[in-house]
């Protein structure tokens, strides 16, 4: 699920809210072969438990991600909140690493000059046939630029869904407008170009898995990735 699922799960979570007018609970993990975020690697395979709650547009959601084979991969826990009206989604992103400034890990660290903390901002639209967000990093432990300033590291990102052979595809194309060590650019690059594919497989009469694969390739580092995993959810 990770960052980038979130917003679509805002997106989807609140559209419900709008129409029901009631709480709506999201309750989920994703098993994945290994963690690629916004192109980058980030660890091997990793449980990514999901909890969230929304009402009339507005979303609270925690995600958390740990490697299940590797002791040394991340560990991570982000908090969003969100509001959604219409195709318009903000929201702001408290994403916190078990590595970064603080090497005691401590998670109630907030020290500009010392924390694990990253804080990012996020504007997106679903436009229908497509949908777009820009992502940026305000507060915590964000990158520096070739100056060695902070970088207020941004990212944005442009998904468009469709249906081939009883799929649900989803084509994304990721930009890092310049320079931050947050995602090891030295300008504008192209960081995320991936295609993913998801479709519930039919366990029993009544329980389905949701199961999805992706491709990902990351034209700034060089680097590619196959992405499979699946859902397990109430």
């Amino acid at each position: 699920m990770k960052k980038i699922v979130l917003f679509a799960i805002g997106l989807v979570a609140s559209a419900t809210t709008i129409a029901q007018d009631k709480i709506e609970t999201t309750i989920g993990a994703d098993i994945v072969n290994q963690y690629i975020w916004r192109g980058q690697d980030l660890g091997n395979v990793s449980l990514q438990p999901t909890l969230g709650v929304s009402y009339k547009g507005f979303g609270l959601t925690a995600w958390g991600s740990v490697g299940l084979t590797d002791s040394n991969d991340t560990k991570e826990f982000d908090l969003t909140a969100s509001y959604t009206t219409g195709g318009l989604n903000i929201g702001i992103t408290d994403y916190w690493f078990n590595d970064g400034l603080d090497p005691e890990n401590r998670y109630f660290k907030y020290d500009a000059h010392g924390t694990n903390h990253v804080f990012e901002a996020t504007v997106g639209y679903d436009f229908g046939v497509l949908s777009a967000a820009w992502y940026t990093n305000f507060a915590g432990n964000d990158g520096v630029n070739k100056d060695g300033k902070r970088a207020y590291s941004s990212y944005f990102e442009v998904s468009a869904p469709f249906s081939l052979s009883g799929v649900a595809w989803t084509a994304t194309a990721g930009i890092v407008p310049w320079a931050t060590t947050s995602y090891a650019t030295t300008g504008f690059a192209v960081t995320n170009l991936s295609l993913k594919a998801e479709k519930d497989i039919q366990i029993t009469d009544k329980f389905s898995l949701p199961v999805f694969g992706q491709v990902v390739g990351n034209p700034c580092s060089g680097k590619a990735y196959l992405v499979f995993g699946f859902t397990l959810q109430p």
